[in-house]
């Protein structure tokens, strides 16, 4: 059954991926009521109403039940029990199962092994009796990561011995871990598909992807990768989605290592490196969300141009004042999206921009100008 424009959706979360959905949803004549605690919400100050409370809170879930057509979130750490209360009286996309997988790096791990899915080689650490055997299972150089909570590099430690594995365990504060081998990379790639409730799905051209200090720098469109590689990704994305019985948006990225694909992580939501899916294909990744959540066909994936998509951090905010935009709107080949986030500080996610050529290199070229005039101060 198709929910149809004039509906109201649930969003739970209201960072910038709940603002981006926001708009597709109301541009397509949908009103989103946001929940999400911040005051400040991206999302929430776009929604036709932002409740401000826990994403536990009673009042604010019955209000959601007695409002929205269904429901979907923006990130992946929202309670399983919430989903699965609210499921019990209308749709919610994804549902519990396929966000307690992949919320959780153990469990995420453990069900791509057991799918058969390569990853880097694991081990699980809960306690400290863990730590010894993980080490010599997973010989260093390795690294630490926290199960939950981690994400844009934190929660993680590089590990070159056991002092190292030790240290980290504990700055983690004995939280339930991964370690996993660090392996040689070619290249980072992703892909981001949508899968409908009757099982359809489309994907998104592969991107490739940078990263600087843990989180994501650039995204480069079409990658520069094997097309055999890219089409093994892509396959391999949308096994990974049906073993889940996914329904919505989700990525998939994957480290190329000695010319073979390991899995890095799943995530259950729009992500960083489809944001080029706002100017560069037929529809967005925030648009497909819409569609997916609604029961609505999938819509045309077509690559329009080749394209780099740049992240911009809070550290472009020099002494807390705005980069200077001319620098970047002066071209008219870029395209520029702030994500109207209260506070500017380093490390923080406050926009992107698009690049778009005729070909990938010259996007990629412009790009980087770009993202140099931005990063000295005048």
């Amino acid at each position: 059954m198709m929910i149809l424009p004039g509906a109201t959706l649930g969003m739970l979360g209201g960072g910038q991926l709940g603002r981006m959905f926001t708009v597709a949803a109301r541009n397509m004549g949908y009103e989103v009521v946001v929940l999400d605690p911040d005051p400040h919400s991206p999302a929430g100050k776009l929604a036709t109403e932002h409740l401000c409370a826990a994403y536990d809170d009673a009042a604010a879930l019955t209000r959601l039940e007695q409002t929205c057509a269904a429901i979907t979130t923006e990130f992946e750490n929202i309670p399983a029990a919430i989903l699965e209360t609210l499921a019990a009286n209308l749709p919610v996309r994804p549902g519990a199962r396929a966000v307690t997988i992949t919320q959780d790096r153990s469990h995420e791990k453990t069900f791509l092994r057991d799918n058969g899915f390569p990853t880097a080689p694991f081990a699980i650490i809960r306690a400290d009796a863990d730590l010894t055997p993980a080490l010599t299972t997973i010989p260093a150089p390795a690294i630490l990561k926290v199960s939950r909570f981690g994400y844009d590099g934190k929660g993680q430690y590089s590990v070159a011995g056991e002092p190292d594995l030790k240290n980290g365990w504990a700055a983690l504060g004995g939280n339930e871990c991964v370690l996993e081998q660090r392996v040689p990379l070619d290249a980072e790639i992703s892909v981001v598909l949508a899968r409908s409730a009757n099982g359809e799905t489309v994907t998104f051209p592969v991107g490739e992807n940078s990263h600087v200090n843990g989180i994501l720098d650039v995204s480069i469109v079409p990658a520069r990768v094997d097309a055999k590689l890219c089409q093994q990704a892509v396959d391999m994305a949308i096994g990974i989605a049906d073993a889940l019985e996914y329904v919505g948006v989700m990525a998939v990225e994957f480290f190329v290592s000695g010319g073979k694909l390991l899995v890095n992580e799943i995530a259950p939501r729009p992500h960083n490196s489809g944001h080029y899916t706002l100017d560069a294909t037929a529809t967005s990744q925030f648009e497909q969300q819409v569609r997916a959540v609604c029961g609505l066909p999938l819509g045309d994936t077509r690559l329009l141009s080749p394209v780099v998509m740049v992240n911009m951090l809070g550290d472009l905010w020099h002494g807390g004042r705005p980069p200077k935009w001319e620098k970047l709107l002066s071209h008219p080949n870029v395209k520029l999206h702030l994500y109207g986030k209260h506070e500017a500080r380093p490390g923080r996610k406050m926009g992107h921009f698009n690049v778009l050529a005729d070909k990938v290199e010259s996007a990629l070229d412009l790009a980087r100008s770009i993202q140099q005039q931005l990063s000295t101060p005048d």
